[in-house]
């Protein structure tokens, strides 16, 4: 019987300790969230939404290899789940990696088909990796007017502004 009460009692403890990362999370005290889930995933190793918060605290904590380790580590541990996915997806997407990005997103379509959010994200990498093939395109033929017009409209759906060179190299 005490081994019952003090397993609730964990448990209670520990969905507090969740409850309390996300409240600090939300006010934007991301290093108190992170003490307070690392505290329930002490008591709980294996808790999935523990382990996902802490990947989304490390995010918001500009931690993105810790954050990216915790994601891939839930998508081994927990293939049906497909927000570990989107999430690693989001990642591969801001270092540039698209190919990557888009075999993750189709993981968390495959886990949840009205995934809307891996959806969207989906699009979004499509149309990074158009633009790249357009602007291969215009590269290796400037005349080619149909490819650059939609080189423009694949950087404008994607929020993409040129940058403007520099008579400077850049800093390395």
């Amino acid at each position: 019987m005490r081994s019952a009460s003090l397993d609730r009692r964990v448990k209670k403890e520990a969905g507090e300790l969740v409850r309390e990362a996300r409240a600090a999370l939300r006010t934007g005290d991301a290093a108190g969230a992170l003490a307070a889930v690392d505290k329930h995933l002490a008591a709980k190793p294996q808790d999935a939404d523990g382990r996902f918060l802490r990947g989304v605290i490390l995010t918001e904590l500009a931690r993105p290899d810790e954050a990216f380790q915790v994601f891939v580590v839930l998508t081994q541990d927990f293939p049906e789940l497909p927000e570990p996915y989107n999430n690693v997806a989001v990642i591969y997407a801001a270092r540039g990696e698209y190919e990557r990005a888009r075999a993750n997103l189709e993981m968390a379509i495959r886990a949840k088909p009205d995934y809307a959010t891996a959806y969207e994200n989906l699009g979004d990498v499509y149309a990074r990796l158009s633009s790249q093939a357009y602007e291969k395109a215009v590269q290796f033929d400037a005349r080619n007017r149909n490819a650059a017009a939609k080189l423009a409209l694949a950087r404008e759906l994607v929020g993409f502004a040129p940058q403007k060179k520099s008579a400077a190299p850049a800093p390395k």
